[in-house]
C-alpha cells in the first residue's frame, strides 16, 4: 500500500502555506501560487491537523514562527533527493536564525570547493522542498543580493525580515 500525504494550511503574511506529512514525517512546506491560492494540488489529502501529531506539530511550529516566536524548528523530516541534496539541506539548518549566509560560503562550510561546488549547492537548494523548516531563504548571493528563492524574492524578503526583526529583539511579545 502506498503512502498517503495528508496536509494542513497555514495561514501566513504572503498567504497561505501548505504543510504535508508523509508517515510521521514532514515531507513538503508549499509557498501559495501566484494567485494566492493554497498550493494542494496533488499534495494528498486536507485532514484537520489534531488528526495527526506530526502535522499538528508542523502546523504549531510554522505558525509560532511566523509569529516571530520561533527560531528553531524541531520536526521529524523526509527529505526527497539526492545524498548531496540531502547534505545541502542538512547544511541549510546550521545556517543560525536571523543570519545569511552565501551559496560559496555554505558549500565551504559543507567541506567542498565553491569554486567549483557553489552553482550545485545553490541547485540543490532550489529543490528544497521544506522552505523554512529547511532555510534556503538565508542563503543571499556573494554580492548580498536576495537571490532565486522557490518562494519568489519577496516572500525571501518578509522571511528575512521578520529573522532579523525577532533577532535584533525588536517586534518580540517578551
Amino acid at each position: 500500500m502506498a503512502s498517503v500525504t495528508t496536509y494542513a494550511v497555514v495561514p501566513a503574511p504572503f498567504g497561505p502555506v501548505a504543510v504535508g506529512v508523509t508517515d510521521g514525517a514532514l515531507t513538503d512546506v508549499r509557498f501559495p501560487h501566484a494567485d494566492g491560492s493554497a498550493a494542494t494540488d496533488g499534495l494528498g489529502e486536507r485532514v484537520d491537523p489534531a488528526d495527526d501529531p506530526v502535522l499538528a506539530g508542523a502546523v504549531h511550529q510554522l505558525t509560532v514562527y511566523l509569529a516571530g516566536e520561533l527560531r528553531d524548528f524541531d520536526l521529524p523530516l523526509r527529505y526527497r533527493g539526492s545524498v548531496f541534496q540531502q547534505r545541502v539541506w542538512e547544511g541549510l539548518r546550521a545556517v543560525p536564525y536571523g543570519t545569511t549566509t552565501t551559496y560559496g560560503a555554505l558549500a565551504t562550510s559543507l567541506g567542498l570547493d565553491p569554486r567549483t561546488t557553489a552553482r550545485a549547492v545553490g541547485a540543490a537548494n532550489g529543490a528544497n522542498r521544506m522552505p523554512i523548516v529547511v532555510p534556503c531563504h538565508r542563503v543571499i548571493g556573494a554580492d548580498g543580493t536576495l537571490t532565486g528563492f522557490s518562494g519568489g524574492v519577496e516572500r525571501k524578503r518578509v522571511l528575512l525580515a521578520l529573522e532579523a526583526r525577532v533577532a535584533s529583539g525588536a517586534g518580540t511579545l517578551f
